[in-house]
């Protein structure tokens, strides 16, 4: 073995090397964070939500819903916003498929749907946000839409095997 033979292969690994970095940077795409309900909202801190839908985010991890609160019950306090428009509330759901499974689709939620959601707060008080626990519709159906053993409370509405009272 001559001392070209050992430069062509020590040149074939360092290319084949910086081949493999290259694609798995290229293959890497956005991290997107997904956490534990305790990494983030507050089982102390349930609220009530009361508002209409603004936006709907179908994505995963979660899938978010952004209402205009008009009327809300947090820490036993009622607060009615004089301008639902600027206390918009983002309430974070299970994931589409699973909310999909469950019987909740997207065009369930059209933009302007007058909505009921249970739930709790963020850790983080200076952000409009809150996991969904039970959403209820203005016919009075209800929906689960939390995520079952992520760490929020339980109390037996999260159980996958227990009926769902909705289909839209």
């Amino acid at each position: 073995v001559g001392p070209e033979e050992i430069d062509m292969k020590a040149t074939r690994w360092i290319r084949g090397a910086a081949g493999m970095g290259a694609l798995a940077l290229l293959s890497a795409g956005p991290a997107v964070a997904h956490h534990a309900f305790g990494a983030e909202f507050d089982a102390d801190a349930p609220l009530q939500i009361e508002g209409r839908v603004v936006r709907l985010e179908w994505v995963n991890p979660h899938s978010w819903i952004h209402i205009a609160v008009t009327r809300m019950v947090m820490g036993g306090q009622t607060i009615t916003p004089s301008d639902p428009a600027a206390e918009v509330w983002m309430v974070e759901g299970g994931t589409p498929n699973v909310l999909v499974r469950r019987g909740l689709r997207r065009e369930c939620l059209p933009i302007g749907s007058a909505l009921i959601v249970d739930g709790y707060r963020s850790k983080d008080h200076t952000l409009k946000r809150a996991n969904g626990r039970d959403v209820t519709f203005p016919d009075g159906r209800k929906f689960f839409m939390g995520s079952s053993g992520t760490g929020a409370p339980e109390d037996g509405r999260d159980n996958p095997a227990a009926p769902t009272e909705i289909r839209c």
